[in-house]
């Protein structure tokens, strides 16, 4: 019955080749089914050969009929061998044995398909996008306000002085960059201000901050793709005052205990919330890298964009660990100053009387966007991201490595990244957090990479604010992106006797200078060896 069945459709293909000489014959139509129930793999070797399309020319085909037969009319095609053999029954129809092809003693001619040439397919050339810095947020012991910081940086203004939110007569330490007065009034809910750590307090404001400074109103909102407005905003230690006074309330009682004293503690969920808040559904997460965490953050969002992941990010970083717990674990270290009789001079970086850094508190937030979209809003563009790179020094927890070796790497990697000439760096805004150690190792790995550059100025705003730990970078990039549109460069403050082998006119003095910044360098170095350098350089329409 089955091969009935064949036989009729073999007249109509046939029928219908028989007007047409080229090689595309007409879908078959489906066999009738025998009215006996085939087995499952003769069902399926039957699906198979009714799947094959590869026949002989029409007079081939009529010759084959008339000459050879069925057997030499069909040509296995490709869906046939992939399927599994049929019982020997089943075979039997079509005149095969439990073989693929009967041996008869004479020779067969089979139709073999040409082996297809592997083609590569060419990528199409793309124009590589550029980020820009559109808008700037920060909250730090000098100013809440971009302008208002950087005007204070430039007058050489000192925001380090005796810590006065807890009493620390007790530590050898007593000053620190302590924010004095804050409101987030206006930009976070009276709620959820009550209920937060101060971290993510200066976090939201600086975020919320940096987009009113980019331009971006309730109607720009509106018109932007949510799904491609991310947040990744870092912190070193979290919310560790909720942290420690959960431990606090532990102490009496679990029922004591603040509900969101865990999510409120975590790194993350301040970039979290900012993006519940503007409903920004793109990429959103927190990194943390010690000091080097606003740095890999801002790399990071600068990258999401290049590759075209989203338009515009929120970056940066937001730290706030000058409570009993954070300042008696840097004193453990040995790592802080302890210029308590003269606090405005305590951060001294590259100056041969330092004696450790001071600690300090805030947040930067960039607004990275990518430049065609931020031309088609009419947004005011600072200056453009042109790359970094991040490398670790794999030596110790807290010290540097001595040869500066990992720093240099990262400045190397950072320029062959992003494309930049050594020859075109001429600022840079170090990490050099006033050790004995570290301001050395850096202005070293800095010389090592930039030496042959006679124009080349560096300076510190940790001089000013202190060591912002995970927020550090950020503030600093905020002052870079500065520096780069004001044309101003804000004083090294204290530096009075430079180190041994620091060549002073290379640091920026106790003045702030004029300069026209061509690219400048941010550096940022964290505990655990990480290193981080970010570019940024006057925007130039191309």
């Amino acid at each position: 019955m089955v091969a009935s069945a064949v036989a009729t459709w073999l007249v109509a293909a046939c029928m219908s080749f028989s007007g047409d000489t080229r090689l595309k014959p007409s879908p078959p139509a489906a066999l009738p089914l025998p009215s006996k129930r085939l087995s499952r793999s003769a069902r399926r070797k039957l699906q198979a050969m009714t799947k094959c399309n590869h026949f002989s020319a029409a007079g081939g085909l009529m010759s084959s009929i008339y000459g050879s037969g069925i057997m030499n009319l069909l040509e296995p095609c490709e869906e046939y061998y992939k399927s599994k053999p049929l019982s020997s029954s089943s075979l039997s129809i079509f005149g095969y044995e439990n073989r693929r092809v009967k041996q008869t003693g004479k020779a067969m001619a089979i139709a073999v398909q040409p082996a297809k040439e592997p083609t590569t397919k060419k990528k199409p050339v793309t124009k590589k996008r550029r980020v820009v810095v559109t808008g700037l947020g920060v909250v730090s012991p000098v100013g809440d306000v971009v302008d208002v910081f950087y005007e204070n940086l430039l007058d050489g203004v000192s925001g380090i002085s005796e810590i006065e939110s807890f009493d620390c007569q007790h530590f050898p330490t007593k000053i620190a960059g302590e924010i004095k007065s804050f409101s987030a009034d206006g930009w976070i809910a009276p709620k959820l201000s009550k209920r937060v750590d101060k971290f993510m307090l200066y976090l939201l404001t600086a975020g919320k901050k940096a987009l009113e400074d980019g331009g971006v109103t309730d109607e720009v909102m509106k018109e932007l793709d949510i799904t491609k407005c991310g947040v990744i905003i870092g912190s070193a230690l979290g919310g560790m005052k909720i942290f420690q006074d959960a431990i606090e309330a532990l102490r009496v009682s679990y029922k004591k205990m603040n509900p969101f004293c865990v999510p409120f503690a975590t790194t993350d969920m301040g970039s979290a919330i900012l993006a519940m808040d503007l409903g920004w559904m793109g990429p959103n997460y927190s990194i943390s890298t010690a000091c080097a965490t606003s740095n890999y953050c801002i790399l990071n969002a600068a990258n999401h964009i290049i590759r075209g992941e989203t338009d515009m990010m929120l970056s940066g970083g937001s730290d706030s660990a000058i409570i009993p717990i954070g300042l008696g674990g840097f004193v453990a270290c040995n790592s802080l100053s302890q210029r308590n009789d003269d606090p405005t001079k305590a951060s001294r970086p590259w100056d041969v009387s330092r004696d450790g850094f001071v600690m300090g508190e805030g947040a930067g937030v960039l607004l990275l966007e990518e430049l065609e979209h931020a031309k088609a809003r009419g947004a005011k563009i600072y200056a453009e991201f042109m790359g970094g790179s991040f490398t670790c020094d794999a030596y110790h927890m807290t010290e540097p490595h001595p040869d500066g070796t990992g720093i240099a790497l990262c400045i190397e990697k950072a320029l062959a990244q992003s494309g930049v000439a050594r020859e075109d760096v001429n600022y840079i805004n170090a990490h050099a957090t006033s050790t004995p150690s570290g301001d050395l190792n850096e202005y070293e790995a800095i010389i090592r990479c930039f030496g042959d550059n006679s124009q080349l100025k560096i300076n510190s705003t940790k001089s000013m604010v202190g060591h912002l730990l995970g927020a550090a970078g950020a503030v600093e990039a905020v002052a870079t992106v500065k520096a780069i549109q004001t044309g101003w460069l804000h004083p090294n403050i204290n530096l009075e006797n430079p180190d041994v082998g620091v060549d002073k006119n290379v640091l920026v003095g106790a003045k702030k200078e004029r300069f026209d910044v061509k690219v400048a360098l941010s550096n940022s170095f964290g505990f655990g060896g990480h290193n981080s350098s970010i570019l940024f350089a006057p925007y130039k329409d191309q």
